[in-house]
């Protein structure tokens, strides 16, 4: 089926980026910005512990998301930003999509080898697989490793 025009701009027209930290933000929205969305609004996913203590203090997750928010805006000036909090990230970014009415998530494999993609339950697996709207994989520059 050939998708016209239009539905490339509707596609766009308000994405959800996630982001982990600071340099990935960076490399996200660099991979992102090519493709010239009409609105991105980043998303930082804090991730609770669901009753035993929390990996990072919260203040701490916090100044990482704004961090995450500045260096997407170095790139993206006009993104919006969306912090959540939960232990679920996968199910964290659907909500959140649905929130801010996103049309699509656009996301960057953070990479890793087959072990540690198994161990951390293969996240863009879980996006790709279960998301009930389009998701982008944007490509990983060769410096991405």
């Amino acid at each position: 089926m050939n998708r016209t025009t239009d539905d490339d701009q509707d596609l766009l027209a308000h994405v959800l980026l996630p982001v982990a930290h600071e340099e990935d933000a960076r490399a996200t929205a660099r991979e992102l910005e090519p493709y010239q969305p009409k609105r991105v609004t980043a998303l930082h996913v804090v991730e609770k512990a669901g009753g035993a203590p929390d990996k990072t203090p919260v203040e701490q997750s916090e100044e990482l998301a704004e961090e995450s928010y500045v260096a997407v805006r170095s790139v993206l000036p006009d993104a919006d930003d969306h912090t959540t909090y939960a232990r679920d990230v996968v199910g964290a970014i659907f909500d959140a999509a649905e929130e801010v009415d996103a049309t699509a998530i656009a996301y960057r494999s953070r990479g890793g080898n087959r072990l540690m993609q198994f161990l951390s339950g293969d996240l863009s697996l879980k996006l790709v697989t279960q998301a009930n709207r389009p998701v982008i994989a944007l490509p990983r520059a060769d410096s991405d490793g």
